[in-house]
């Protein structure tokens, strides 16, 4: 990039470079890369470095599509209780664990990243802190009253030294403080699933989840709040709630019979 001649690039090169770009990246990366090209040549045009009529040409490129079908999906009653249940009949501190931190997702909507970071400190009875969490922002996120006693469940075996709340069990199955990776728990998930029986899904349908069933019961900027969202829009992407949803809210809908 800092030998490369702007004023030489020609659409050819930016039609094959957004090629490459569809093929490496999803299409909002792709679309911000596009934009930042397209302010470089703008610039070596106001510099007189390049031809009007070649930067027209160059920048005249469409944005990449962006997909219209939502990822991920909405994870069951049935489904998150057998990936639990895989949990609750293990007895070794790994399940103790492994049913906190699910507890956590399918409680709290946390991201993987969010999970992992949490400490012993950032929890309270019937919360949780999330510190430095998308966007840099904190934010408490309350627990549902079925994932305390979860949660205590672990911590009788964790100890309360201070820590990683979701951490690392070597093996011989001590526990130790160390943090776990968000890879570390999709291999977790993956490992619950495939005990469970329950296939394709990955550790951000636990907050699909989690807004989804929100939204059926509060309004969605109490919802935003609560997932760390900047915006409602961006909450009521995470919407994956069916038709029935529909259909049961124009039955509020009051109209008068015939007489």
């Amino acid at each position: 990039a800092l030998t490369l001649n702007w004023a030489e690039v020609r659409y050819k090169h930016t039609a094959l470079l957004r090629c490459i770009l569809m093929e490496r990246y999803a299409p909002a990366t792709a679309n911000k890369m596009l934009s930042a090209l397209r302010r470089v040549l703008k610039e070596a045009l106001r510099l007189e470095l390049m031809d009007a009529k070649d930067f027209t040409r160059a920048v005249d490129i469409p944005n990449v599509k962006l997909s219209k079908e939502l990822k991920g999906r909405f994870l069951s009653e049935s489904e998150i209780n057998a990936l639990m249940q895989t949990c609750f009949d293990d007895p070794t501190p790994i399940g103790y664990r492994d049913a906190a931190l699910i507890a956590i997702l399918r409680g709290a909507g946390l991201r993987r990243g969010e999970s992992v970071n949490l400490m012993l400190s950032d929890f309270h009875s019937g919360s949780v802190k999330v510190r430095s969490g998308k966007g840099g922002k904190d934010r408490t996120v309350y627990l549902p009253d079925g994932v305390l006693p979860i949660i205590e469940d672990w911590l009788e075996i964790r100890g309360r030294v201070a820590g990683a709340l979701i951490c690392h069990i070597n093996k011989s199955g001590a526990v130790t403080l160390r943090p776990l990776t968000p890879q570390a728990v999709l291999f977790i998930l993956e490992k619950r699933g495939t005990e469970a029986g329950v296939t394709n899904f990955s550790a951000h349908d636990f907050r699909r989840t989690f807004i989804s069933e929100l939204l059926d019961s509060t309004d969605i900027v109490t919802v935003q709040k609560l997932a760390g969202h900047a915006s409602p829009e961006l909450t009521s992407r995470y919407d994956r709630r069916g038709e029935e949803v529909q259909q049961r809210a124009v039955q509020a809908i009051s109209v008068p019979k015939r007489r």
